[in-house]
Parts: structure tokens; sequence; C-alpha cells
């Protein structure tokens, strides 16, 4: 087989960190070289030609999920400030719940990152996402919107462990009705 021109290179590695993004999100940082690499149809040896350890991967992954967060529908804030109700229903919705993968990492990657996976450049990225989340929520200057971030992801959370059950989707419309009504 061949040598792999360096624009190939870039490609592979450009989708191993596209898929490891919502791999992490999905499966947590658990998820082995092995299965990461079986997923975008390359080796398991490839993997250090592109990255020198996992937690590097981790963080490359998460900067990129971050990234792609930001255009999502909730992440647009309302011209008056804050989040508008569209977007907080559209971040509190059961499509959102159920896409994990493509979904919040803050909610998803919470405890990978509190387990230190990734190490400490990974909590560094992760609590920069989470501040720009509430810096998003906040409806004022005198605002930090902690409090509403603290609702939402807390809400996706339980919703997503609570998934296929009643309380799923009561915890969704409960969390939607206080931030409407709050803000």
């Amino acid at each position: 087989m061949g040598r792999v021109s360096q624009a190939q290179a870039r490609e592979n590695r450009q989708r191993v960190v596209r898929a490891v993004a919502e791999l992490f999100r999905e499966r947590g940082a658990q998820v082995s070289v092995v299965d990461l690499m079986k997923e975008v149809g390359l080796t398991h040896g490839g993997f250090y030609k592109h990255f020198d350890s996992k937690e590097a991967l981790f963080e490359e992954a998460m900067a990129l999920a971050f990234q792609e967060a930001a255009a999502q529908e909730y992440r647009q804030p309302a011209a008056e400030g804050g989040l508008s109700e569209q977007a907080i229903a559209a971040y509190l919705s059961v499509e959102h719940r159920d896409a994990v993968a493509e979904g919040c990492p803050v909610a998803a990657l919470a405890t990978d990152v509190a387990r230190g996976h990734g190490g400490s450049t990974a909590q560094v990225q992760y609590s920069d996402g989470v501040a720009q989340l509430a810096r998003l929520l906040a409806t004022d200057e005198d605002d930090d919107g902690l409090s509403r971030m603290c609702t939402m992801v807390g809400a996706l959370v339980l919703a997503r462990a609570t998934r296929d059950t009643e309380l799923s989707g009561a915890i969704l419309t409960a969390a939607r009705t206080a931030l409407n009504t709050s803000g």
C-alpha cells in the first residue's frame, strides 16, 4: 500500500476529530482508541501518526464540539439579551435530548471532564465553554447567566438519564416553564 499524501493525512485527521467529537459526546471518553479508529475506518496504528495521545485527541475533539455547538440554534441570543424562548425550547427539546452526539458538549462531557479525562487542558477548555454558554444566557450586565445555564444543562442531563420515561418529558417542560417565567 502506498504512502498517504499530506492532504489525505490532514483529511483523515479531520475525519477522526469530527467523528470522535460525536463519539465522546455520545459514549464518553472511555471509548477505546481501537473503537475510535474502527469507527472512522482507520487502523489503530494510524492513530499515533495523527495524535500524541488519547488526551490530545479528546482536547481537539472537545474544541470542535464547542465550535459546532456555537452554531446551534439553541446558542443564539435574543436581541434584548439572553436566549430567546425559541432557543430555550430548542435546547430543552426531546430532539436535543436524543441527539447526544450532535448536542451540547457542556451536558454531554461534564462527567468525563469531572473524572479527569483529557487532563487539565481539557478542563480549561470545558470551563471556557461553560463560561461562554453562561454569557449567552445573561439577560443584562448585572446577570452572569449561571442560574439559567445550570437549569438548562441540569435539566438536559436529567432528561437524558430518564429518557423513555414520562419523567424525562416533565423535566424538560418544568425547566422551560421556569426559564420562561423567570427571565
